[in-house]
């Protein structure tokens, strides 16, 4: 290693770190100031037919961790640390934060809001400087951005579905910036920037939990699960198209896995499937004992090794998706036969008017 190149790596480091610790600091703090405020003015989740929590818990503090990310991510892109793109992005997370805070306070039509994440997305794809297409050149070009657009608000929509236990979306978002910045230090795809990037999400996540485990103390919100959804998205969207498909699928493979595949049940069997319910993997497990803690741990176990065959997956990715696979189906599988313990039986429980989770 030459003498020039030791200064800039420890430059580098030096900025991850101050970075992490600013993302973690404000999170954590501007968190414990949101808590506080939502409770002073009575902005609750209350228990109803899809949450999972028992009693009145504020929730929005969501806020807090988006406004804290998205300003390091502007800060980072106006002093040239990261693709200047990422300000664009940043702007149009703020924007869907705005309108899910909006929703939460009183709801809105779910038309109108995925009205706004399509626009988000559209807005998002035609501006995005050097993208590389997801399906690497197999599908003509308009139609790889149609599939694009098609699983990025997928994805927003999954991501707000899946914040319905204790410390579960904090954990799968530090899980995954983690991953994004591990594959970015072993390939071309850190040193651009998406290094700071991903060591952010992981802090501002982690800064959050604290007040998010079980018991939950505050609830993210649509104003912080839907913008994260559209951030997480990006992120993973941007390792697809530098050519890491298999990691970046492998990253998301329980979220994606559990979603897809709930709503596939609930379609064979003629369920209402846009009403709210309470028969995701990870639900049905909770239906044992309400023990959170328990449910996002193995989760938690099961996302480390997901994270651990992404990684794989920069050198060997057809064996990374057959690990992914195998990982998450015996994750499921864990999931399933935790809940079938319960006395109660999960079946039974009834399908209600659509509304938002304490997401």
């Amino acid at each position: 290693m030459s003498g020039a190149e030791r200064p800039g790596e420890l430059r580098f480091v030096t900025e991850i770190l101050v970075c992490s610790a600013l993302a973690w600091i404000g999170s954590w703090a501007g968190t414990w100031a949101m808590t506080r405020w939502l409770s002073a003015r009575g902005i609750v989740d209350h228990p109803g037919e899809r949450s999972s929590h028992e009693r009145p818990v504020p929730k929005g503090a969501g806020a807090a961790v988006v406004t804290v990310l998205l300003t390091i991510w502007i800060v980072l892109a106006l002093t040239g640390r990261v693709p200047r793109g990422i300000f664009g992005i940043s702007l149009l997370g703020f924007l869907l934060a705005a309108v899910s805070w909006r929703n939460d306070l009183k709801d809105m039509s779910v038309s109108l809001r995925l009205a706004v994440q399509i626009g988000a997305v559209v807005v998002a794809l035609l501006g995005w400087p050097g993208r590389g297409l997801l399906f690497q050149g197999l599908l003509p070009h308009w139609l790889d951005q149609t599939v694009t657009a098609v699983a990025w608000v997928w994805f927003i929509n999954l991501f707000n579905f899946m914040d319905g236990a204790d410390g579960m979306t904090g954990v799968e978002t530090v899980v995954i910036g983690i991953g994004v910045s591990v594959i970015g230090a072993f390939t071309g795809f850190g040193p651009e920037g998406y290094l700071l990037l991903g060591v952010t999400l992981a802090a501002v996540a982690a800064g959050f939990l604290p007040w998010n485990w079980h018991p939950a103390r505050v609830f993210l919100g649509d104003v912080g699960s839907v913008p994260l959804g559209f951030v997480v998205g990006w992120l993973l969207l941007e390792l697809a198209s530098h050519g890491f498909w298999a990691p970046t699928l492998v990253l998301a493979l329980y979220y994606l896995a559990d979603t897809t595949l709930t709503l596939a049940r609930r379609l064979i069997n003629r369920e209402p499937f846009w009403r709210a319910h309470k028969t995701h993997f990870f639900q049905r497990a909770l239906a044992r004992d309400g023990n959170h803690a328990a449910v996002v741990r193995l989760i938690l176990v099961g996302n480390l090794a997901l994270a651990g065959a992404a990684v794989m997956g920069i050198w060997q990715p057809l064996l990374a998706l057959g690990a992914g696979a195998i990982i998450t189906a015996a994750l499921m599988i864990a999931l399933s036969r935790r809940g079938r313990e319960t006395p109660g039986d999960w079946r039974s429980v009834q399908a209600a008017p659509l509304r938002d989770s304490h997401s």
